[in-house]
């Protein structure tokens, strides 16, 4: 799936992890809508950080979802996205909903898609939405050649994807987990 309009980047070095996105909400090809949409959140207590690319209704109905999923078992992350992922794929409304998730707590990063998807990147590094790959480069790069720390490489990486991307911008939502 490409969704326009957002770039999502979560960046994990031991028990820190980051997840931040953009703020840029694209209508069709040329249309900025809203520069300073807020489009990562915390879920559970604030113990788990998601964020979102693709339709705004679409990911809020995911995200009370996984909230009801986290509920359900007891803040258990991965059980959580993969009962999310099995109904988003089986359920006649929700597999038409269109949106990716990145989703991390304390000890871990997934990426949740509407096919089924539940993956643990590599590296503790993930990017969705329309700059994705730029800000996943970004990231990669710095994360293995630079001491900075998670939330400068998210803000860089997105920075960078805002430089390239026309439906990414620079006015960044940013939030950060450690373990207790």
């Amino acid at each position: 799936m490409n969704f326009r309009g957002t770039t999502i980047v979560s960046v994990r070095q031991g028990d820190h992890v980051v997840v931040a996105g953009d703020g840029q909400v694209t209508m069709g090809e040329k249309i900025v809508m809203k520069a300073t949409a807020t489009k990562v959140r915390r879920l559970y207590e604030g113990r788990v950080l998601c964020g979102f690319a693709g339709s705004t209704a679409d990911a809020i109905t995911l995200y009370e979802k996984l909230e009801e999923k986290l509920q359900s078992f007891n803040g258990n992350l991965t059980r959580a996205a993969v009962e999310l992922a099995k109904e988003w794929r089986t359920d006649r409304m929700l597999r038409r909903l269109e949106a990716l998730l990145i989703a991390a707590d304390s000890s871990h990063t997934l990426l949740i898609s509407g096919t089924g998807d539940v993956i643990e990147p590599e590296e503790g590094v993930v990017a969705i939405g329309s700059g994705g790959s730029f800000a996943l480069a970004a990231a990669r790069a710095l994360v293995r050649h630079s001491d900075l720390d998670c939330r400068q490489i998210c803000e860089h990486a997105l920075g960078i994807a805002a430089e390239i991307c026309v439906f990414t911008n620079d006015q960044l939502t940013v939030e950060e987990l450690r373990a207790d």
